[in-house]
Formats: C-alpha cells, sequence, structure tokens
C-alpha cells in the first residue's frame, strides 16, 4: 500500500464519522467537569495530558501494539491473553462498558467494509463477535494494511481529539480554544508513542518491545472516581 493510501486509511479510522459510537462517551470527562475539577482550557489540557503520559503511554498503546503483534503473527493465544488484560484494565464499569461497546460496533464494522481480504483475515474477524476498542482497532490496522508508527499516533489522536471535543460541549470551551488544545495536546502524541519516558530516542516499536507484558498497568485515582461518580449522575449528556 502507497503511504498516500495508507494515510486515508488512517484517517478513515480515526476519523469522528466512523460509525461506531466513540461521540457518546466522555471516558469521566464529564464528571470530572460535574464536580468542578476542570472548568477551563487549563484544567482541560492538565487532564487529557496525564492521561496521555500516565495511561495511554504506559498501558494503551503498549496493549495495541502487542494486539497488533499478535495478529501478525496468527497467534490466537496472546491475542486471547491481551484482551482479558485490557478488559481488566478498565478501571470502572462504564469505562469497561465503552471499551467494549466502541470496540464492537468497530468490529462489526470491519466485517461490513467493502475491502479485499485473505482467508486468514476473514478468520480473524468470523473468530471474534466481541472485542474491546483496542483489539478492535489493532485489527482494523491489521486490515488496511497501516504501519505499527502510524497505528499508535492515529489512536493516540482519536483520544485527544474526543476528549477535546467532549471538552467543547461540557465546560464549554469555544472552538477556537479546543484548535489551540489540539495543537498543544498533539504536540505530546510524539514522545507518549515514543514512551520517551523510558527512551527519548526509541521509536513506538522499540518502545513497546522493551516492556514485558507485566510491566503494563495503569492507576489513574481521579479517574476512576470520576468516572465511578458518573455512574449515579442525575443529568448527563455522555454514558461514560
Amino acid at each position: 500500500m502507497t503511504d498516500h493510501l495508507a494515510l486515508t486509511r488512517l484517517l478513515q479510522l480515526c476519523s469522528a464519522n466512523l460509525p461506531i459510537g466513540g461521540f457518546a462517551f466522555s471516558q469521566g470527562l464529564e464528571s470530572a467537569i460535574e464536580q468542578g475539577w476542570i472548568s477551563n482550557k487549563s484544567d482541560l489540557q492538565n487532564w487529557v495530558s496525564t492521561t496521555l503520559a500516565e495511561a495511554m503511554s504506559n498501558t494503551d498503546l503498549l496493549l495495541l501494539y502487542k494486539q497488533r503483534q499478535a495478529i501478525s503473527q496468527l497467534d490466537a493465544a496472546s491475542f486471547a491473553n491481551n484482551e482479558d488484560l485490557i478488559c481488566a484494565t478498565r478501571e470502572t464499569s462504564e469505562i469497561l462498558m465503552a471499551e467494549k461497546a466502541i470496540g464492537s460496533a468497530l468490529l462489526k464494522l470491519l466485517r461490513n467494509l467493502e475491502f479485499s481480504s485473505g482467508a486468514a483475515t476473514l478468520e480473524w474477524l468470523a473468530n471474534h463477535q466481541k472485542l474491546s476498542y483496542i483489539s478492535s482497532f489493532a485489527m482494523a490496522s491489521y486490515l488496511f494494511e497501516l504501519d505499527i508508527e502510524m497505528t499508535l499516533t492515529g489512536f493516540a489522536w482519536a483520544f485527544v481529539d474526543s476528549q477535546v471535543a467532549a471538552g467543547i460541549k461540557l465546560i464549554p470551551l469555544g472552538q477556537t480554544d479546543g484548535q489551540n488544545l489540539l495543537f498543544t495536546l498533539t504536540q505530546l502524541i510524539p514522545k507518549c508513542v515514543g514512551h520517551c519516558l523510558l527512551n527519548n530516542n526509541s521509536t513506538c516499536a522499540d518502545a513497546a518491545q522493551s516492556l514485558g507484558i507485566t510491566n503494563i498497568g495503569q492507576s489513574l485515582t481521579g479517574l476512576a472516581i470520576a468516572s465511578s461518580k458518573h455512574e449515579q449522575q442525575y443529568s448527563r449528556l455522555f454514558r461514560s
């Protein structure tokens, strides 16, 4: 696949128009705003940048890498074990629900897209009825023939974009503030993808390979509390 075509596939996968329902989930952000923890552009920047550094770098991107690798190697056992770990790292029932709902919607979409695929690819799709978003994104990356750097960057960008979009609605923020936030936050993605906390010179693939499965994990107490409170929040726009 040419670089230009691969880029269009990545843009399609990360588009807000992708019919997987991602716009319905705030990942605990709505509750944090309701609690008064986030009330302006600076607060939102701190919230998202912390999540990128502490959760995306240490958990989600590494698991995405490992799932993409398992699919490429047709390693069903590792794929299943990684899927269990993904679900175990979702800290509240709402965050787990969002992970499964978006992931299953993406998996269903992949089955209905009209593109050529080999027998092994079709078997992977047929063998899974429900998956986490991370695992489904890895499968989409494999089907769209995206390289790992592009895959991880797109996944991180989609998270930032959805959080900023939710913040614009909830705080609320102006559209220009939202775009400025995107400019600022997306500058963090290369460090996040490269896992520069470990090695400033490593690529994302090198960093992911350097960490064993026992090194993967996260603990964002504030996010977990916000998400838990959201489960009983009286008035809300988002499902998480």
